[in-house]
């Protein structure tokens, strides 16, 4: 069972994939939000086209451990998420996944315009994989 992550902004919703086995995560788009059924639509085509059997909302929590008004958007989009597709959606702290992507591009000596254009995707990737290796091994 693949295993969908996503980092989802106001902007872009960056999007991951597992590998078949749930060991690692590989960035496989970016969505452009526009609207919630045009944005359900493009996860659905993802889902369709990877066999997801499960989705992880990267939840955007604050630092003091309180879910605040960005994380309650983000709650809603994932309880549609469960309802309009029929598939199991959990929520991984996103805490710094932003950061840490940030942190691998600019290491990687990725100028700023390009880093802009994958950094949600990447995004999505951290938070997948930070909730497949927690995730125990058979």
């Amino acid at each position: 069972m693949r295993i969908l992550g996503l980092d989802v902004g106001v902007k872009r919703i960056g999007v991951a994939v597992s590998d078949e086995l749930g060991i690692t995560a590989h960035g496989v788009g970016v969505i452009v939000r526009s609207s919630i059924k045009e944005d359900i639509q493009a996860i659905s085509d993802f889902v369709q086209k990877y066999k997801i059997g499960k989705i992880v909302v990267g939840m955007p929590i604050n630092m003091n451990g309180t879910l605040g008004p960005k994380g309650e958007e983000v709650k809603a989009f994932g309880e549609k998420l469960r309802k309009d597709l029929n598939v199991e959606v959990q929520y991984w702290d996103e805490r710094l996944s932003t950061v840490a992507a940030e942190r691998v591009l600019i290491d990687a000596d990725i100028s700023r315009k390009k880093r802009k254009k994958v950094i949600d995707k990447l995004s999505a990737v951290v938070i997948l994989q930070n909730f497949l290796d927690s995730q125990p091994r058979c």
